[in-house]
């Protein structure tokens, strides 16, 4: 009896592969640019780049359809939020995607600022 299926999965469990095999050990990214709502999206195409794994290719078809953030990408791709971004630091530095980050609430305008300019925008 022949089983075509490879020996490191598992139908019901999945793949039996290690998190930290797929980040090659690491468990933090080498940038701080991956927020939550981080917005990552494609760069060059990877056609004779770096060689990348399954979970990078993932992540970039996911990204090449739209920019999604960084809590969308592991939510898709089913990963866990710290080997996503540790992948996505790979693909940063060998420059295939671009991450936008958001601004900082401090430097966001004051909520009674927003408040007079809509104010002002009816009285027109």
């Amino acid at each position: 009896m022949t089983d075509s299926t490879p020996h490191w999965y598992d139908d019901e469990a999945g793949p039996m592969v290690r998190l930290y095999a797929m980040t090659a050990g690491r468990a933090r990214p080498s940038s701080e640019a991956f927020e939550l709502m981080a917005v990552v999206r494609t760069g060059s195409r990877p056609d004779d780049g770096p060689a990348l794994s399954p979970e990078q290719r993932t992540i970039l078809a996911l990204c090449g359809d739209r920019p999604r953030t960084v809590a969308d990408i592991a939510s898709d791709s089913g990963l866990p939020l710290g080997v996503v971004r540790v992948l996505l630091s790979d693909l940063l530095t060998a420059e295939l995607i671009h991450v936008d980050r958001p601004v900082p609430p401090a430097q966001l305008p004051d909520a009674h600022v927003l408040k007079e300019v809509i104010d002002g925008l009816r009285a027109l």
